[in-house]
């Protein structure tokens, strides 16, 4: 009888294990991941609003995590005005609840809902397929869906729906100020991005970085020697400098003219290209479910704050793009290599939000792992090997300026920026 009990035990024990096992599998979290970038870019949102969906749809399922795992803290009381989740009183099977918490508040933020809800189907089916009861999967179902819903009455009220009515964007028609820029002069984008509520810091101008150079057309000044440094650079490019820009490119819209004809590509984000940096070390260290969503937690809540002090610096100081000063006063025949983006130059979003991301994944994951980034080989780009977080967003950085898009001087403050920014979130949200 006793060997019975135990040989019953030890079955029980084998069960419990197997199920811990696949309940800490953080791939239907990658899976989801992916679905949501996939969306966001056949949506063709702008890097600012791609960074506010990663950072809901990912808050989202953390929030769901954290309440079976003590290791690990709520966001409550360390975000703006974020409310407390609801403990489930119910059994449930947590990974399921915070993918569905995911998939649903991403199809709250996006256009294409029906494009989401077929990758849905998909992944749910990854949880049907371990055979859990129908009742702990209607119980996991219903509390991702509350959480979603907690989540989603915290977003609406973060000034998102009131800048969409906004009037348009009055140019600045001054000497030395941004214009739209060639080959489809496109409006500004998100020019009152500045009034978004910020998750973490105080207000958008918490990392205001130091003035940019004051314009001049004169050719012993600081401002046209910066302006000739791109134009020089530009035209000398090597086959690793042009590999490098097109790598980081990550223009949402691409606007490609063929005489008459213009037809665009849609590529991903900069955030999107770093949430994807973050799901390939997830992967490579065989990163739990709960250590997975930590990760992109945080790099998708810098991502959001660094394109707010960024998009708050570009429309304060307004600093005209190398395109429409070179070939207005050194050469009109002059071309970047990279499409230049419908807003302001400085500073360089790139090198904000690279940095910021870099700073954090450097503190969760370490500062000397290295990756192959795969990112870019569905855009027809092959795969690159980074030594570091850091090495990839210097890379990304530099890359502007090969691109011919932005100036040095923003590409290096807006690094600053972005350094700021990271190591401050680390002192004021505490994970673990």
């Amino acid at each position: 009888m006793k060997k019975i009990i135990i040989i019953l035990l030890l079955l029980q024990h084998i069960s419990y294990a197997q199920v811990m096992a696949w309940e800490t599998d953080a791939a239907p979290l990658h899976r989801a991941q992916k679905a949501l970038t996939d969306v966001i870019i056949h949506d063709i949102f702008s890097p600012p609003i791609a960074s506010r969906i990663y950072a809901y749809t990912n808050i989202a399922a953390y929030e769901v995590l954290v309440k079976q795992n003590s290791s690990y803290h709520s966001l409550y009381r360390q975000l703006n005005a974020f409310p407390e989740i609801p403990v489930c009183n119910d059994k449930i099977c947590i990974s399921l609840a915070a993918v569905n918490a995911f998939l649903i508040t991403g199809k709250r933020l996006v256009f294409s809902e029906a494009m989401l809800q077929d990758s849905i189907i998909r992944i749910l089916q990854w949880y049907k397929n371990k055979k859990i009861s129908r009742e702990l999967y209607t119980a996991s179902m219903l509390y991702g869906e509350q959480v979603a819903d907690v989540i989603m009455q915290w977003a609406v009220n973060d000034k998102y729906k009131e800048t969409r009515s906004l009037r348009r964007y009055n140019y600045l028609k001054q000497e030395g100020k941004w214009m739209p820029t060639p080959p489809v002069y496109m409006a500004a984008v998100e020019p009152y991005w500045n009034r978004i509520r910020p998750m973490v810091m105080d207000s958008c101008s918490q990392f205001r970085p130091e003035l940019p150079l004051p314009f001049s057309t004169d050719t012993s000044s600081s401002f046209y020697r910066q302006v000739l440094e791109v134009y020089d650079i530009t035209r000398h490019l090597s086959a690793q400098n042009i590999a490098v820009a097109s790598f980081w490119d990550c223009n949402p819209f691409a606007v490609t003219t063929e005489g008459h004809l213009n037809f665009a590509t849609k590529k991903i984000s900069p955030g999107g290209h770093w949430m994807s940096i973050a799901g390939i070390v997830c992967r490579n260290t065989n990163a739990s479910i709960i250590k997975a969503a930590a990760a992109y937690t945080l790099t998708a809540i810098a991502l959001f704050e660094g394109f707010i002090i960024c998009w708050d610096e570009k429309y304060r100081s307004n600093v005209i793009r190398p395109e429409t000063f070179i070939n207005k006063y050194i050469d009109e025949g002059w071309q970047p290599l990279l499409q230049t983006p419908p807003f302001p130059e400085y500073t360089s979003g790139h090198s904000v939000i690279s940095t910021a991301a870099a700073t954090i994944l450097n503190n969760i994951f370490g500062e000397g792992i290295g990756f192959n980034d795969d990112t870019e080989v569905e855009f027809g780009l092959p795969i690159k090997y980074f030594t570091s977080f850091t090495a990839a967003s210097n890379e990304a950085a530099i890359s502007r300026l090969y691109g011919g898009i932005h100036y040095r001087a923003a590409i290096e403050n807006g690094q600053r920026q972005g350094s700021n920014l990271g190591i401050w979130l680390l002192t004021k949200i505490k994970l673990q």
